[in-house]
């Protein structure tokens, strides 16, 4: 199996572009086979916009490079390519292809100053204008043509940018007033950082080998990007033979008064995601509530210090704490007897990690000795860490590892995209999902996934990984109107598409593609 694509931030991509040349591969290599591949898929997916021609946008670096590969190859295909630059090229390897392409292309479709329109015909526009190392606000000319890219794209032309879109700082997805909002992004080697924080600057993404080849996977600790390959090599089957205890057996502990629902959410997701047999343990006030709505579960009241064994300890194979708990007294001490009891695989979400504000050592001292996973939204995130909500937001690749190592549980901090933390530092992230799941019970949900796959997979880490990706692929799979707005959808539908959320496609992936994510969002 191919290794998983590497999520980095601007300064970990040119790491690895240096330990590539530095090794021997030519980096005017590296940036023709960029532009080739780019060039390949272009055709392939558009091939329908390409007899209107192309207009291709080049920048002074390499990013601009890039393009002038991109119009070379395709004008050498017989598509009528114009390119518009909005400044000569400045790097060597970018003048050099630049000389290449000026052979292939007429010179009256060749703009080296920038018109005061783009008016013309071509139905798709490739941005090569700023790529990986651009920051700052895009200004002067490349400012002018990002503006009339944007006129252009409301009159039915669409955008392929390079790398990352123009504007787009690729470390943190931050995009300026002035920046190419793309139709598809083709990315070279990696997958940035940017691309999973803005995805709706983005389109669809798309990363292409370029022949870095070992140095892609540069172990300097940037995490992984999960994948649908990765996920199904590690779903465990279910024998022909199997029965309950074989599919184990899960006690989601919750349901507050007033909040029922909750726990019968994670209960109809578990049971979606191949579990054997679940169990609510809920507030007496909640007890009817959860039997009448989830008929297939087992249900029992909050035990007493004498009733954990019996109802929870001696049955469960894993147990899930949290979804609807409420954040009393009584709930706190519930948790904490739970806990003291039931030493196996456990889950805390929701109100279980909001009751230990600015208390993760205390709660490490209750999870001690267990295979453990966390899956806070930042916010609960920020209230059990202690740290200012905006700084999770913009560092949610790092935070979770030192809250991981403080656990000594998986960390699956949720959000777009989600990053799982490892207490040994490994990190994993998951960019499956859409807007449907950003609605109350969505926790909920990926709680009953989670606790299954805590209880089949012996790695809390895999586990994690695994659930968040398959929460993610379900709400992928619910239709939406034509234009891609999720209005309409309810959590029930997402449940619902856990049902075939669980066969994966195992054939061999289409080279030079090593991974690929796609439109998320209302079309804009």
């Amino acid at each position: 199996m191919r290794d998983l694509v590497r999520v980095v931030t601007s300064s970990e991509s040119a790491a690895r572009d240096a330990s590539a040349i530095a090794s021997g591969i030519p980096s005017r290599a590296l940036m023709q086979r960029a532009g080739a591949a780019a060039a390949a898929e272009i055709a392939l997916r558009h091939r329908d916009r390409l007899a209107r021609g192309v207009l291709v946008l080049a920048g002074p670096g390499n990013n601009g490079g890039d393009a002038w590969v991109v119009a070379r190859a395709l004008a050498t295909s017989g598509v009528r390519v114009r390119v518009v630059e909005a400044t000569i090229a400045k790097t060597p390897d970018a003048r050099a292809e630049r000389s290449l392409a000026l052979e292939v292309l007429d010179a009256s479709d060749v703009a080296s100053v920038v018109p005061q329109s783009l008016e013309s015909g071509e139905a798709l526009i490739v941005d090569g204008l700023l790529g990986t190392g651009g920051n700052g606000e895009p200004h002067g000319d490349i400012a002018r043509l990002i503006a009339l890219t944007a006129a252009l794209r409301t009159r039915d032309a669409i955008v392929v940018a390079l790398d990352v879109p123009s504007g787009l700082d690729a470390s943190t997805g931050v995009a300026h007033e002035l920046a190419v909002r793309a139709d598809l992004t083709l990315t070279f080697g990696t997958i940035k950082r940017g691309h999973l924080m803005n995805r709706e600057r983005c389109g669809a993404i798309v990363a292409l080998d370029i022949g870095l080849g070992v140095h892609a996977s540069l172990d300097d600790g940037a995490p992984l990007l999960v994948d649908e390959a990765w996920v199904g090599a590690r779903v465990p089957s279910i024998p022909a033979d199997a029965h309950k205890g074989v599919r184990k057996k899960i006690a989601i502990v919750g349901g507050a008064a007033g909040m029922a629902g909750a726990t019968v959410l994670a209960a109809r997701a578990a049971m979606r995601s191949g579990v054997g047999m679940v169990k609510l343990v809920v507030a007496p006030e909640s007890l009817g509530a959860v039997q009448e709505a989830e008929p297939y579960a087992l249900a029992a009241q909050w035990p007493g210090d004498d009733g954990v064994d019996q109802v929870i300890a001696n049955w469960a194979d894993a147990v899930i704490i949290g979804p609807g708990l409420g954040r009393h007294q009584e709930s706190r001490a519930l948790l904490e007897r739970t806990l003291r009891h039931w030493t196996g695989p456990t889950l805390l979400d929701a109100d279980a990690l909001t009751l230990f504000e600015g208390d993760a050592r205390g709660l490490a001292k209750l999870l001690a000795g267990r295979p453990a996973i966390v899956t806070p939204h930042p916010m609960e995130f920020a209230r059990l860490s202690g740290l200012d909500l905006q700084h999770v937001l913009d560092n949610r690749f790092e935070v979770g590892k030192e809250l991981a190592a403080t656990l000594n549980a998986v960390v699956l901090l949720k959000g777009v995209p989600t990053v799982i933390a490892a207490p040994n530092g490994r990190r994993l992230v998951s960019a499956s999902g859409t807007p449907a799941l950003a609605a109350a019970g969505s926790g909920d949900v990926l709680s009953g996934i989670s606790g299954t796959m805590l209880a089949q997979v012996d790695d809390p880490f895999v586990a994690a990984a695994i659930a968040a990706w398959v929460h993610g692929r379900a709400a992928e799979r619910v239709p939406v109107t034509g234009t891609g707005d999720v209005r309409g959808i309810a959590l029930e539908d997402v449940v619902n598409e856990l049902r075939d959320s669980w066969t994966f496609d195992d054939r061999p992936g289409r080279y030079p593609v090593i991974a690929e994510l796609p439109i998320v969002g209302a079309a804009t």
